[in-house]
């Protein structure tokens, strides 16, 4: 094997494990024990978890108590759950039909700040809603996306030994109505709204789920990716793999 062929297979890759709908603290639990691999490991591939949520409020260092618009008896007889996180990010609804995305990222090895980090992961995510015919915006000196009606993409992630975990969630076609329960945007009071909303038409969920693989993989230089259904932990055996070149540029 030449030279150049050996540091193309030692290259890091991204890894993606599509869930479909897993419990929140089942899926924190397992982005934990991938952070503590990935601070032992000199690797440097990147774990990507693409998954959906039960119906759950989470609040990070960002929210508090005021951003929920429901009672504690509200809460109770609806059935909410509410969970206090280390994550950026203020107070979101999570839901089926909302995209949530949690790259593993050994920011050292990657040489990346945590705002690099950040930048790469808004950047892919952009990519992605481009994809699909979503022109969706930044705003100075904030993390997001937002469309015409409201904002589509909620940047959350939190660092642990420098190693990233949480992430991002894509509002792809959940139900709206929940997301009117909290206050997600106390800065510019925006609301949440969904890609099939904004576009007024159906938005697949597997294209979606395959743009942000192939695009997250661009934005964080890895040429190439694979992709598994579900994860070892949460199945007896590994689901099917495949591998795809990440297209560049």
């Amino acid at each position: 094997m030449s030279p150049d062929a050996r540091q193309t297979v030692l290259r890091p890759t991204v890894e993606a494990h599509l869930l479909g709908r897993v419990e929140f603290d089942a899926c924190l639990s397992l982005q934990q024990r991938l952070v503590y691999e990935a601070s032992g490991s000199n690797c440097g591939n990147i774990a990507l978890l693409v998954c959906e949520h039960p119906l759950v409020v989470t609040v990070g260092r960002q929210g508090s108590r005021s951003h929920i618009h429901l009672s504690h008896h509200e809460l109770v007889s609806r059935q909410i759950d509410v969970r206090w996180t280390n994550r950026g990010g203020g107070c979101l609804v999570h839901a089926p039909g909302q995209l949530a995305v949690y790259p593993i990222v050994p920011l050292e090895k990657w040489s990346l700040s945590v705002g690099g980090f950040l930048q790469r992961l808004q950047q892919g995510l952009a990519a992605a809603l481009a994809d699909v015919s979503c022109q969706a915006d930044v705003r100075p000196g904030r993390f997001g996306l937002w469309a015409h009606t409201g904002q589509v993409v909620a940047v959350a992630a939190a660092v642990k030994n420098w190693v990233s975990y949480y992430g991002a969630y894509i509002n792809v076609s959940p139900a709206l109505y929940p997301f009117r329960w909290v206050q997600s945007d106390p800065i510019d009071l925006s609301p949440m709204t969904s890609l099939a909303a904004d576009r007024r038409r159906p938005v697949r969920m597997a294209g979606m789920r395959e743009a942000v693989v192939r695009r997250l993989s661009e934005a964080f230089g890895c040429d190439r990716y694979h992709v598994y259904s579900g994860h070892p932990l949460f199945r007896p055996r590994h689901g099917a793999s495949h591998v795809y070149p990440a297209r560049v540029g």
